[in-house]
């Protein structure tokens, strides 16, 4: 059976809506689906409104930024029951998101003289404001492209590139996400139930089995084993871990959008299919 348990909509950084992402799920014949924005539950009550219609069944999903110790990483968390003080914790991560995107707006401002209207930008992505529609401003501000190739000497403008050029760089530091203390997570998950995932491992560099140790000591149920930011090697590595350490397997394709009409592969589900048959234990969250 098709499954997709990592989707994103334009609740957070994708960019169909919920309904939309729903027919989308429809045409790829995926029969159990996850919608995961970042730090926000928004959409959820859309996309499971439309997936009944087109008989897709949906497990509660969130994305979430989280950190133990210095380790930075992020978590999906299945099967939640929303609370109060969830939504409290959500809309805290989106304040301080919302600031941190103020401050590194104003010193790209102050650096480049490239101008953001925050206005615009916050209406319209108003619970976690992405880094992705924050570019698509930048790059609709007058003579940015000139900027971009005179500052930074490029001359090609994927999303990729101007995040690492300008949101990774020492041009101006980092623009960090709205982290949470995974033990928060793990306290408030015991009230509200759920399971929580560890995200597609395959990009924390170097994977320690250390890290999968001390999660599976806090109370983490499982690892992300099929995603298409993972190689084979990657893949083979996680699931040793899963087995190991009892962890539910999931697999999610990360879905944004559809790349533009010029390319052949326009998205992960042209050439990556996640069964549910091989998946240790996801049965635990799709059931």
């Amino acid at each position: 059976m098709l499954i997709d348990l990592q989707l994103h909509s334009t609740f957070s950084d994708g960019y169909l809506t919920p309904k939309q992402l729903a027919q989308f799920l429809h045409s790829e014949k995926i029969k159990v689906a996850s919608l995961t924005d970042h730090n926000t539950t928004a959409g959820q009550e859309e996309f499971k409104k439309a997936c009944a219609k087109l008989k897709i069944k949906t497990i509660p999903g969130l994305e979430l930024y989280v950190k133990l110790k210095r380790k930075k990483f992020n978590i999906l968390w299945f099967n939640y029951q929303d609370s109060p003080e969830l939504q409290t914790l959500l809309l805290e991560t989106q304040a301080r998101r919302r600031n941190n995107i103020e401050k590194y707006a104003d010193a790209l401002e102050k650096k480049f003289g490239l101008k953001v209207d925050l206005n615009k930008y916050f209406k319209k992505n108003k619970y976690y404001p992405p880094i992705n529609r924050l570019i698509d401003e930048i790059m609709k501000s007058k003579n940015s492209k000139d900027i971009l190739k005179k500052s930074l000497r490029l001359n090609e403008f994927r999303e990729d590139q101007i995040i690492h050029e300008l949101f990774k760089t020492k041009n101006l530091g980092r623009l960090y996400e709205s982290y949470i203390d995974i033990k928060r997570i793990i306290k408030l998950k015991k009230k509200i139930d759920g399971q929580i995932i560890l995200n597609h491992p395959g990009k924390i560099y170097p994977l320690r089995e250390s890290l999968i140790t001390d999660l599976k000591k806090i109370g983490i149920d499982g690892i992300e084993v099929l995603s298409p930011h993972h190689n084979l090697g990657s893949v083979m590595y996680i699931q040793f871990l899963a087995k190991k350490y009892k962890l539910i397997e999931t697999g999610g394709s990360d879905f944004h959008r559809s790349e533009a009409d010029v390319y052949l592969l326009k998205k992960s589900w042209d050439y990556f299919k996640i069964d549910s048959e091989l998946l240790r234990g996801v049965e635990k969250i799709i059931n």
